[in-house]
């Protein structure tokens, strides 16, 4: 029994990793741009189709298709940013209507590029890691935990030590002000973009190997990452990553004793219970940042 815990433990943390990644990545867009981005799965998926592109078609290195999906998923953030939420600035349903129809747009153009049937990415390595002779973790699984904390870990120090974070941080508490003290709202909302875009790409190509790829696998991804920002606080940084510790352990823990669809409904009771309890989140407060 201790084993069955402690395996479902690493797997929690695995979870908890990459959907950190995604909706960390939310939250800064929204803390910066005041728009829900609806897209923001199906940039998980469009990270995950660059590998499925450049090291399962292609034959190119995996590591190589992780920096060509971070890079093309945040230029893709780039083009949302310029094409739908600049332009829709003063009107957040605008935006988020905009970014429904972007999310259809990329569902489609991977549904005519790569089809609709799932696609299996070959194994990155065979590799496991072993605690002891029954718990052990596969090493692309570690790849993502690592890349969470060291890219997390890098994002806190950009936020917080460096001018460019230090006015990503003012535009989102209040961008009135920030744009008096000189501060370009126009550029803290591409860097948002970027980053946020990127987060949500590099989760979907560390994680493409160990998961089925399709068109709509973004689906699942955004509800979570949304019942994540919801119970952490929505603007909170923090809160996010917190929350999708809490969600990865709860979810993961009852879909090996319950089932996937006792697990599903746990994960919305608990958000649920969050707004009737605190409904700014745990750690969120009353103002947007």
């Amino acid at each position: 029994m201790l084993d069955l815990l402690a395996q479902t433990g690493l797997n929690a943390v695995y979870a908890a990793s990459y959907i950190s990644l995604v909706a960390v990545g939310l939250v800064l867009i929204f803390g910066v741009m005041g728009v829900i981005n609806f897209a923001h799965g199906e940039l998980f998926m469009a990270g995950a189709y660059v590998v499925v592109a450049v090291y399962a078609d292609m034959h190119m290195p995996f590591f190589l298709a992780v920096v060509v999906g971070l890079l093309f998923v945040g230029c893709l953030g780039l083009l949302m940013e310029r094409a739908l939420f600049r332009p829709l600035r003063d009107n957040p349903l605008g935006g988020l209507v905009a970014s429904i129809g972007f999310l259809m747009i990329l569902q489609a153009l991977a549904s005519m590029g790569f089809g609709v049937r799932m696609e299996f990415i070959p194994p990155v390595t065979q590799h496991v890691v072993w605690f002891t002779d029954t718990i052990s973790i596969p090493l692309a699984r570690v790849y993502v935990i690592v890349a969470a904390v060291l890219l997390l870990s890098t994002l806190w120090y950009f936020l917080k030590r460096t001018r460019f974070g230090w006015a990503l941080r003012a535009s989102a508490q209040d961008p009135q002000a920030a744009e008096l003290q000189g501060i370009s709202i126009a550029q803290t909302a591409k860097i948002a973009m970027f980053i946020g875009a990127g987060l949500a790409g590099i989760a979907g190509t560390l994680t493409a190997p160990l998961v089925s790829v399709n068109p709509h696998m973004g689906h699942s991804v955004i509800v979570t990452a949304f019942i994540v920002i919801i119970v952490g606080g929505v603007g909170s940084l923090e809160g996010a990553i917190i929350a999708s510790v809490v969600y990865a352990f709860v979810h993961t823990f009852v879909t090996t004793f319950y089932g996937g669809v006792i697990a599903d409904i746990t994960g919305l009771s608990l958000m649920l219970l969050v707004l009737i309890v605190k409904p700014t989140g745990l750690f969120g407060s009353a103002d947007r940042a």
